[in-house]
């Protein structure tokens, strides 16, 4: 079970952003994916998903923005992380509102 950490805030409007990106469920697919994991490639999700890379990239961009993964260079290649602490504080955002 995820905790909110108290010193990670969501920005304002980062809770749209991050429920907008959520609700696509392909691209919910790859942040499960990519959170599974401690890094992954991005052609690890061209690989396993049956999209063009073009997409694959667009999802992953989409997931940047919201805040909800970390995207890393090396050469032409890039990486991807989770921001957990970002979606522990979606979370913990989600239950204050619902619970409001």
């Amino acid at each position: 079970m995820m905790v909110a950490s108290r010193s990670t805030r969501l920005a304002p409007g980062q809770f749209e952003r991050i429920a907008k990106a959520l609700a696509d469920p392909r691209r919910f697919e790859m942040l499960a994916v990519v959170s599974s994991r401690a890094e992954l490639a991005c052609r690890e999700l061209v690989e396993r998903f049956p999209v063009a890379q073009a997409t694959v990239s667009h999802h992953l961009k989409e997931l940047t923005v919201a805040g909800l993964v970390h995207e890393r260079q090396e050469g032409q290649a890039k990486f991807f992380r989770a921001r957990r602490e970002v979606l522990e504080a979606y979370l913990a955002e989600l239950r204050h509102r619902l619970s409001a």
